[in-house]
């Protein structure tokens, strides 16, 4: 199951560089992951300062 990034992101970058495959990108107002191509290894809920990475 893929994480996903709720309103408590503040766009601070940190989660897109964590991720190995590049799924995470910036939207208009937070960033997003892409479901698709997501891998579930958890490497950019860890590296969240705010704690708006979860398992969708």
């Amino acid at each position: 199951m893929a994480r996903k990034i709720t309103d408590a992101c503040v766009s601070c970058g940190s989660c897109e560089s964590s991720c190995p495959v590049g799924a995470i990108s910036a939207g208009d107002t937070q960033y997003n992951i892409d479901a698709g191509s997501c891998i579930d290894c958890g490497a950019c809920e860890a590296t969240c300062p705010t704690g708006a990475i979860v398992e969708e």
